[in-house]
């Protein structure tokens, strides 16, 4: 199982799922390249972040498919590097971040909703550019004003390139990004006490509809996973054995 974070986290996210599944899986998790809160301020691509995704699953996982369990921009690079890779996963979990690349989702949302897409984003993707301490603290006040579970002293602004690359088109760009559609199973989570969603009905319609996928609103933010881990962690080890 391996289990990819997203913004503002790092492998700790996951403490609460390793405790849980690590006596029936083998758990690997990671802090993003950039996450750390003692890396510079480097831009890393789409390209480079599967690559580095190939080279962990193919050393930690070498002679079987694994489990991505996947949260926030995690599941933007791990749908892509499934779609890119599909011959190393046998299952996907998905939590709260469905088809938001795409134009459909955009179309979805209303005004009220892109205004707070952009301004949040925006100035993280600023805050990246500024880096040192201004950059962290401006960070950190977003992650506080959006909830974030994350301790504070992990979040600096060197993890805002996903942001910064977003909105500029640099590094290569996140545009154009496969949708994922997977044939293999998928678990789809989602809190949906939030502003708004991170997916549109659309896609999770066309997901469930699936053979041996599912979609699962919980009562929750958007960190499922740490507001109700053990819900979570009951709801995803059925689904995986049932499957």
């Amino acid at each position: 199982m391996v289990m990819i974070h997203g913004w503002p986290d790092t492998y700790r996210l996951w403490d609460r799922q390793v405790e849980y599944f690590s006596a029936h899986y083998r758990c690997v998790r990671f802090t993003l390249p950039g996450f750390d809160i003692n890396a510079s301020c480097k831009a890393f691509s789409l390209t480079q972040l599967i690559e580095k995704f190939r080279l962990v699953i193919e050393e930690t996982c070498p002679d079987r498919k694994c489990i991505l369990m996947l949260h926030d921009w995690g599941c933007v690079f791990g749908y892509q590097f499934y779609m890119q890779h599909p011959s190393l996963v046998s299952k996907i979990v998905g939590v709260d971040i469905g088809d938001a690349p795409s134009l459909r989702y955009v179309k979805s949302l209303n005004i009220k909703a892109k205004g707070m897409i952009v301004t949040y984003q925006v100035w993280l993707a600023i805050a990246w550019r500024i880096g040192g301490r201004l950059g962290s603290r401006m960070t950190q006040s977003m992650a506080r004003a959006l909830r974030a579970p994350s301790d504070p002293q992990y979040i600096g602004s060197s993890m805002n390139y996903p942001y910064y690359i977003q909105w500029t088109g640099t590094y290569g760009s996140y545009k154009r990004l496969a949708e994922v559609a997977p044939r293999c199973p998928m678990l789809f989570i989602y809190g949906a006490r939030k502003p708004f969603l991170f997916h549109s009905s659309q896609w999770a319609d066309t997901l469930a509809a699936r053979p041996g996928c599912r979609v699962i609103s919980f009562d929750t933010g958007h960190w499922v996973m740490h507001d109700e881990p053990q819900k979570f962690n009951e709801t995803v080890k059925a689904w995986l054995e049932a499957t």
